[in-house]
């Protein structure tokens, strides 16, 4: 997806996907934007976007997430 072209209901909804299925390889936002950039060619800013839209309407489940993801790494 290039940074100029429209933005489509459908593109919004396959990087909800492709976030959807980093989380469940337990991946953090920056490894979900590098796989997203390398294997899609999605704009990271997208799916920061995205990922940060997620977030405001999942406040209960990424609060968990991110505490497992912190939890992990110590």
């Amino acid at each position: 997806m290039s940074s100029s072209a429209p933005i489509s209901r459908s593109d919004i909804e396959l990087v909800h996907h492709l976030i959807e299925r980093c989380l469940v390889m337990k991946m953090t936002r920056d490894e979900c934007m590098e796989a997203l950039a390398e294997h899609a060619h999605i704009d990271p800013i997208f799916t920061t976007t995205v990922w940060n839209e997620l977030e405001k309407a999942n406040k209960e489940f990424f609060y968990a997430y991110n505490f497992s993801q912190k939890v992990n790494t110590t």
